[in-house]
């Protein structure tokens, strides 16, 4: 790892992995800033259901930064029922869309084009979800297609820019203990679905956390491209 002080951006910060991922990344080596949709505890407030809103937060961002993004983690995103009678179901597809795929889309736009200008190292950290691979409930197409599109971007990405060392990775949690997992778990009896998971348990926010920490610092260049999983073995490739 570089002993130049690494400048990192966050999205979706403000609680669950987002926020575990700004304290595994609260050290000396490393300037940090982080997006939530209230900028509610000094982070920059960004709505990303709203036109232009990644664009925004990105220049925001690059001015909290003196002018330099080192690693880009795109976390933010919504996991909300849409079942398939729901007379609007088409708009909440879109707006699921729109958050989690579209949003972290601009922003890895703007920071491939960002660390393009540079002679050193960008890095890009996108937070999937087991979804990607094993799909997810009836009333949640539209998520699991969303992290599908962010896990096959990253390998996008990665193939594209590795020769301007532009390195990305993807990290698809399970379950994870967040308040949108715990309604979930509630919802769907969490008994049963604990059952399907080998470990036992579900996986906490700071397990995610530590394994971003290491793809955004201690990630040799050569894995880029790795999709990693967390899921308590309860789907392996």
């Amino acid at each position: 790892m570089s002993k130049t002080k690494k400048h990192i951006l966050v999205t979706g910060a403000s609680r669950g992995i987002g926020k575990a991922i700004l304290e595994s990344l609260d050290q000396s080596n490393v300037t940090i800033v982080g997006q939530s949709t209230t900028g509610a505890d000094g982070l920059i407030p960004s709505d990303f259901s709203q036109h232009g809103a990644a664009t925004s937060l990105w220049e925001q961002a690059l001015d909290q930064l003196d002018g330099r993004i080192d690693v880009l983690i795109n976390n933010a995103g919504i996991f909300d029922p849409n079942p398939l009678a729901s007379d609007d179901w088409l708009a909440s597809w879109n707006q699921t869309m729109t958050i989690n795929l579209s949003a972290s889309a601009e922003l890895c736009r703007l920071a491939v084009l960002h660390f393009q200008k540079r002679t050193d190292t960008g890095r890009i950290i996108n937070i999937a979800s087991r979804a990607a691979y094993r799909g997810d409930s009836p009333d949640h197409w539209h998520y699991a297609a969303s992290k599908g599109g962010m896990v096959a971007m990253t390998k996008t990405i990665a193939r594209a820019y590795a020769k301007d060392e532009i390195l990305a990775f993807a990290i698809c949690p399970g379950f994870t203990m967040t308040g949108m997992a715990e309604d979930y778990l509630a919802s769907r009896g969490g008994d049963k679905l604990l059952a399907d998971i080998p470990l036992g348990r579900v996986a906490q926010p700071e397990e995610i956390a530590e394994m971003v920490r290491w793809c955004a610092l201690d990630a040799p260049p050569s894995m880029t491209g790795a999709v990693l999983d967390a899921n308590g073995a309860s789907f392996v490739r």
